[in-house]
Parts: C-alpha cells; structure tokens; sequence
C-alpha cells in the first residue's frame, strides 16, 4: 500500500533523496554510509546500497566519493577531527588549570563520540581500519592522543610521572575515552551530557588528579 510506495517503510532504500533534508550532494553518501555501516555492518554494504539509501544514482555517487573506503575514512576522521580542533584550543589556553582542561577534553571527546545518530565510534573496531587507506585517521588520532598526554603531563599527578609511567597513564586514559562506544552500545538510551561528565570525572581518577 501506501507506505511500501513511500519509500518510508524502516529498512527499505529509498528511491529517492529525502525532501527534507537539506543535505549537500557529498553528504548524502556519508549519512547514508553512517546509517548503513553502524546497522548492517561495513562489509555487508555495497555502494549500491549506499547509493540507493542516499537516493542517488549509483554512477552518479561516483562523482562526489570514489567508494567504500573513502567513506569509512570520512566518517573515522570526523569522530577525531572535532576533538582534535578543541584540543589545540585547549592547550593553548593557559588561564584555566589543566586539570581542568583535561576534564574538560574528555567530557567533549565523549560528547562527540556518542552524541551522534549512529554509533561510528564502533568502526574503530573493524579489522579493515588497519590498512594503509586509514593512515589520514590514525595520524588525526595520535596527535589528539598527544593533547591527551600534554594535558595529562602540565597537571601536578602527571607531572611526577616518569615518561614510561605517563606514556602507561596517557594510554589508559585515552583507553577509557575511545571504550565508551562500548559502554554507550550497552545502554544507548542513557543521556550523553550525564554520561560525558561521569566519564569525564573517571579519566580524572585514572590520571591519578
């Protein structure tokens, strides 16, 4: 009936762009990427399957992505990048403590990690993240981790550390960071600015502030 003809039954392609939303042309493949990868998974996905989500021509997404990989790269970098951003402003602002900076990092880090509509934090875990094609993603990761560590060392807890003792905290830090996808997948219903603090308030405990 009607609702098949709409293309609004869950889980059906559409097969047409939404009229609503307001989306850039390369945008389009990315959230249907996002949706595509974090339900069906990333192998399971073909760009086809991309393509008719994001209610293009299959031809016609090739203009704008040149495939799979690149869209899992995209959405890998954009889970890092706004961190990253906040990280630079963060270390470069000497007026508040750095205890207070580094809480203030993770609670964003989290916020970014679990405050959007798919969960892409979890493509971290696939095997596929690992080759060369994500070198751009893993690069924008180290020098967020970095921050992490900078942060982690200007506090006094941090400061007295020997530098195989802070490589050793910074790790475990960033570890609890990047594990919330996990926590976030057990009860997803659970809201993200609580969660953020109650993380945020953790990392501090693990650094030892």
């Amino acid at each position: 009936g009607g609702a098949a003809e709409s293309g609004r039954r869950v889980g059906r392609p559409r097969a047409a762009r939404r009229p609503d939303s307001g989306l850039a042309p390369r945008e389009e493949p990315l959230v249907a990427a996002a949706e595509l990868f974090t339900s069906l998974g990333y192998a399971a996905t073909s760009t086809r399957a991309v393509a008719e989500r994001a209610g293009m021509r299959h031809a016609s997404m090739y203009h704008y992505v040149s495939g799979k990989e690149e869209l899992l790269a995209e959405l890998l970098e954009s889970t890092v990048t706004p961190s990253l951003v906040y990280a630079r402003e963060l270390l470069a602002d000497d007026t508040a403590p750095p205890e207070n900076r580094l809480w203030e990092l993770c609670r964003a880090d989290v916020e970014v990690l679990c405050g959007g509509p798919y969960n892409l934090g979890g493509l971290y875990l696939l095997p596929e993240v690992r080759a060369e094609r994500f070198a751009g993603f893993h690069a924008v990761r180290a020098e967020l981790k970095d921050a992490y560590r900078q942060l982690l060392a200007a506090t006094a807890a941090g400061g007295a550390l020997a530098k195989n003792e802070l490589d050793l905290r910074t790790d475990l830090l960033f570890g609890l960071i990047e594990g919330v996808i996990l926590v976030h997948r057990s009860d997803p219903e659970r809201p993200v600015s609580v969660f953020a603090e109650a993380t945020a308030d953790a990392a501090l405990r693990i650094a030892g502030v």
